[in-house]
């Protein structure tokens, strides 16, 4: 209970703002019930909140402000929580560098001033106002913002605020984060909403941004950063801690990056992962969210666009008993799918399957996940070393990134056992050329390493709008589609139009463009004499391998994709 001084007191009696034997009634009914001195004069008419204001003005030299006429949009939304706000009575009214600037009903409060300096890390000045205005202005305060996110909503957030929600933490544990914040409802409700689009639209990724003057969410649409919304700038800070929130990271620190999960759960069996990633910026935290969908994991390589000749190559490694296949291609080009897809078919009870992953994306059932942690000494390196301790059948190590890791997967894969792998190479051939720059010897890579595959990941195109194409023939031929083994007259190129079931983008959906290489003997030997990726590439196609750019013409070819999007992935 906030109390009242005795220099106050008697100010207040001599100027006639209150008798003595009235305010020594309050006194002693606050007492009883625990209430607020202030709250309690002001609200029972013992004292107009005028001349109470005046009277503490004048007692502790502290301007008062009138915030009836306060601009409520110059208020910093984002530096105090809301619960202090309520809690405290105090609105904050300008920041000006480290200083906070926040009007109180009662000064004296120093717990409130302890609180919200604590909390923002900011220097807090308080002023007085009268009470009753500073309720309403509170008031309006949170209705301005409800109204602003109830906008960005739209009609469809009604029923959002319900979801099960749980943060993960990394060591697989789970707290029930879709009750925090309740009274945070619609900024729970605008949250929920962006999480559901992005899952229904596809998108593999989504964007919290705050600029100086603008906040925007973006969605990564089959492997295009699009822009969905721009709701206030203000709720940058609320819609950071809601996010945070959700995935167990610690609210108060803004300083430096945080790496966090989240389940959704849509039902009784489906549930999607959120893998949660915060970066402070000049203007607040950059949040981005990457979609993880076990279900993705699980959609079998018919399903990925391997030729027939490809997916036979491809199993035939998987199902042999000791070996390297190595994945490669740039980020987001379907990596991680292509090793769970192949872990999955060889996922069966007779088999021990351990992963290394930084970080574990999606969970399977039946294989050991290890979490790869650098800050604790568990890298790729010893990750793979302990697997070797514990009779493995089949090793995944999600990137070999330098050497040493390098050395002890081929090891593995030298002495009975079946290794997959990924690296950031542009194709099959620079592969090989890229183990031997990390100092791994020729001879280890050849006798290893079983398949190379390449991939990306191309915007396949709508089949309810696309368009036949005419391209002349001069094009046709300037481009290599005459040249990639399909007749002439049974090309199929197709363009893209754009209707209301791909969103007038012309595409929906995406499927793999892919180069895989076997390491036959003629190759082996190129890599055991030193020969650079051009001649190796040479030596694959004449092997018949198809390189990623005829991959990608033979799936325009077949109206699968577009020819401008088989440049966009393929053409230098």
């Amino acid at each position: 209970m906030a109390g009242l001084s005795k220099s106050l007191e008697q100010k207040l009696i001599s100027d006639g703002a209150i008798d003595a034997d009235t305010l020594e009634l309050a006194v002693e009914q606050c007492s009883n019930t625990g209430n607020d001195l202030i709250d309690h004069l002001i609200s029972e008419s013992f004292i107009e909140a005028k001349n109470l204001a005046s009277a503490i003005s004048s007692e502790y030299a502290i301007p008062v402000y009138d915030v009836s006429s306060h601009n409520l949009e110059l208020s910093p939304v984002d530096v105090v929580d809301q619960k202090l706000v309520k809690q405290h009575k105090a609105l904050p009214l300008y920041r000006r560098g480290n200083r906070l600037f926040v009007a109180l009903g009662d000064p004296t409060n120093n717990q409130a001033i302890t609180d919200i300096r604590f909390q923002t890390g900011l220097t807090v000045e308080a002023v007085i106002a009268e009470i009753d205005k500073l309720d309403v202005a509170i008031e309006n305060f949170f209705k301005a913002q409800e109204e602003d996110i109830s906008d960005s909503l739209g009609e469809d957030g009604a029923d959002l605020g319900d979801l099960d929600i749980e943060a993960v933490d990394e060591d697989g544990g789970g707290d029930d984060a879709g009750a925090a914040g309740a009274d945070e409802a619609p900024i729970v409700k605008f949250v929920n909403k962006i999480l559901l689009d992005a899952i229904k639209t596809g998108a593999s990724d989504i964007h919290f941004e705050p600029y100086e003057k603008s906040y925007r969410v973006r969605m990564r649409i089959d492997g295009l950063l699009q822009e969905v919304i721009r709701p206030p700038a203000n709720l940058s800070g609320r819609l950071a801690a809601r996010l945070k929130v959700m995935s167990k990271m610690d609210i108060s620190e803004r300083r430096v990056p945080q790496d966090g999960r989240i389940k959704l759960k849509l039902s009784k069996t489906k549930a999607i992962d959120f893998r949660v990633n915060t970066l402070p910026t000049l203007f607040g935290e950059k949040i981005v969210l990457r979609i993880l969908d076990p279900t993705s994991a699980q959609l079998g390589i018919d399903a990925l666009g391997y030729e027939e000749e490809q997916k036979a190559i491809f199993m035939d490694a998987l199902h042999q008993p000791q070996g390297m296949i190595l994945i490669t291609g740039p980020t987001g080009s379907g990596k991680t799918v292509s090793l769970y897809t192949g872990l999955n078919i060889l996922n069966t009870p007779e088999r021990n399957i351990s992963t290394a992953e930084d970080p574990v994306e999606i969970n399977l059932e039946g294989i050991n996940q290890v979490h790869v942690s650098a800050s604790v000494g568990l890298t790729f390196a010893e990750a793979l070393r302990s697997f070797l301790r514990q009779d493995p059948d089949i090793v995944m190590v999600g990137e070999i990134r330098d050497l040493e890791t390098a050395e002890i997967a081929i090891k593995a894969a030298q002495t009975g056992h079946l290794v997959l792998s990924t690296l950031h190479t542009n194709s099959a051939p620079e592969t090989l050329t890229r183990l031997i720059n990390m100092g791994v010897p020729a001879f280890n890579i050849a006798s290893s390493v079983s398949i190379i595959i390449a991939q990306r990941l191309a915007r396949r195109l709508c089949p309810s709008c696309k368009e036949p194409a005419d391209i002349p023939e001069n094009i046709l031929k300037e481009e290599g589609l005459l040249d990639v083994g399909i007749p002439k007259e049974e090309l199929e190129i197709f363009k893209p139009v754009g209707c209301a079931k791909c969103g007038g983008s012309g595409s929906k959906g995406r499927c793999g463009i892919y180069e895989v290489v076997k390491i036959t003997p003629t190759i082996a030997s190129m890599i055991m004499e030193g020969k650079n990726s051009l001649e190796i590439a040479s030596a694959c196609k004449e092997e018949g391998f198809n390189d990623l750019r005829t991959s990608a013409l033979r799936k325009a070819c077949t109206g699968l994709i577009s020819l401008e999007e088989a440049n966009r992935v393929t053409k230098d």
